[in-house]
């Protein structure tokens, strides 16, 4: 995935930049970026923070940043910010995104004028370059910007800063957020509303899908104004939102209780646990509202262990990820041992890690495992945003299951009958599940439940990696 925030201020920016940046690590493992404006002209520094945290990398390019612009990023692939010389004038741009028509954006670039592409290890174009590159085949940076939100496909939100002042853009459909923060003397933009608290600043104003504003130290200028389409992805509040930031106006933890109350409600007695507990991190507010509501115990029957493996996210490699979930995730024997335990998890995407836990749960001397996952079965790949690293649908632990069961042969159609919670193929394909993840019982959240406990309007939220529809 990755996380962008920009500061405009009358005094240094330095040390809001760098805290607000830190505030993002959740959403990424590979590098972190800070460019910075001020007397020495443009400054930038970008580090790799796969072994170490972004905060540790950056200690001493604060010292020697100098400036009252600036922006950064998290970033879980791309080195970023860029610095970029144009016909528009000098400036850093940092993006967050997916773009699926890389090819075709490149042929274009190349025909109008482009000579090259700096080439990343792999092989692949840094996707922030070929952004920048497209808003350099207009007359204006705003202009520039609005052709990438018209030729994307799949998303991109930015940050783009000049000598002047800060652009900030959200993606066309409004998949991810961009909030403003305010206080005296300063401006900033971040994608997790939390991120600004602590450095003093209030809410000003969350940007609308395609929204583009220009902010300086004095204020914050609307360039372009609002789409009236919005796709947030839904996800956001279910798994990788941090839990004290709201989007939209709804609070990520809020929004996690009435998720776990409603799969209480849905539950009925149907399972008898001894204590409920949650998968930590994410899964754990899920399951704070599933024993308000059910009156079973809550207890944390295995604790993450944090000063070495404080960041939700893992490696790039599926092997070390599969060991440190292992490794991470240390067990409490007098909470485990005879108990009937219900365990809720943000989701099941493989079902290697759950299984894992869930054997180390057996292990342990648990009786039963019961699991409830906090959205639905994931159905596709997402295509509009890089928070998942599955190569391929078959990743998928349901995917399997089905091609299993129908051949190769499948189409559109059986995928739906297979999203549908009331359908045969859909209790069918959780029994599988269920079997080969060594479960006591699953029961998913239902993307109707799940729809209602954000509680904006359906029509406003991307449900795609569920049901195959932005």
């Amino acid at each position: 995935m990755g996380g962008i925030f920009g500061v405009a201020s009358k005094s240094s920016c330095v040390m809001d930049l760098f805290f607000g940046i830190d505030y993002h690590s959740h959403l990424g493992t590979r590098r972190g970026g800070m460019a910075v404006y001020g007397p020495k002209g443009f400054d930038r520094a970008i580090h790799n923070i796969e072994n170490s945290p972004f905060r540790t990398k950056f200690e001493r390019d604060v010292e020697e940043l100098e400036g009252n612009l600036g922006i950064g990023c998290i970033s879980d692939n791309e080195p970023q910010p860029l610095l970029v010389q144009s016909h528009l004038g000098s400036f850093a741009i940092t993006t967050v995104g997916k773009i699926n028509n890389t090819e075709e954006l490149m042929k274009e670039s190349f025909e109008n004028g482009c000579t090259h592409f700096l080439e990343m290890s792999g092989g692949s174009v840094n996707p922030t370059e070929l952004v920048a590159s497209l808003i350099n085949q207009r007359q204006s940076i705003v202009e520039g910007i609005r052709y990438v939100q018209e030729k994307v496909e799949g998303s991109m939100s930015l940050l783009l800063m000049t000598k002047e002042g800060i652009y900030a853009a959200r993606d066309a459909k409004g998949r991810t957020p961009i909030i403003i923060g305010k206080k005296e003397n300063a401006f900033c933009a971040s994608f997790e509303s939390f991120a600004y608290i602590n450095l003093g600043y209030e809410d000003y104003k969350e940007l609308g899908p395609g929204e583009i504003v220009y902010i300086t130290p004095e204020g914050v200028q609307t360039m372009a104004g609002a789409g009236e389409e919005m796709k947030i992805c839904t996800f956001l509040w279910t798994y990788y939102g941090y839990p004290t930031s709201s989007y939209e106006g709804v609070n990520v933890e809020e929004m996690r209780y009435r998720c776990g109350d409603m799969l209480a409600q849905r539950d009925h007695g149907d399972v008898t646990p001894d204590l409920v507990a949650g998968v930590p991190d994410s899964g754990i507010a899920h399951a704070i509202g599933y024993a308000n509501r059910s009156g079973v115990p809550f207890a944390r029957p295995f604790i993450k262990y944090t000063p070495t493996w404080p960041r939700s996210f893992m490696p790039t490699q599926q092997s070390q990820r599969n060991l440190i979930a292992r490794m991470k995730l240390i067990p409490v024997h007098r909470l485990i041992k005879d108990k009937s335990l219900l365990m809720i998890d943000d989701s099941i995407v493989r079902g290697t890690q759950l299984r894992e836990t869930t054997e180390f749960l057996y292990q342990h001397g648990a009786k039963e495992v019961h699991i409830r996952p906090a959205c639905p079965p994931l159905l596709y790949g997402c295509k509009y945003l890089n928070f998942s690293r599955s190569k391929s649908e078959l990743d998928l632990i349901t995917r399997r299951v089905i091609l299993k069961r129908e051949g190769e042969g499948y189409d559109q159609k059986t995928l739906e009958d297979y999203a549908n919670p009331d359908s045969v193929n859909y209790k069918e394909m959780l029994e599988e599940i269920r079997k080969e993840l060594n479960f006591t019982s699953l029961k998913y959240h239902r993307l109707d439940d799940m729809v209602k406990t954000v509680g904006i309007s359906p029509c406003k939220l991307c449900t795609y990696c569920w049901n195959g529809k932005e």
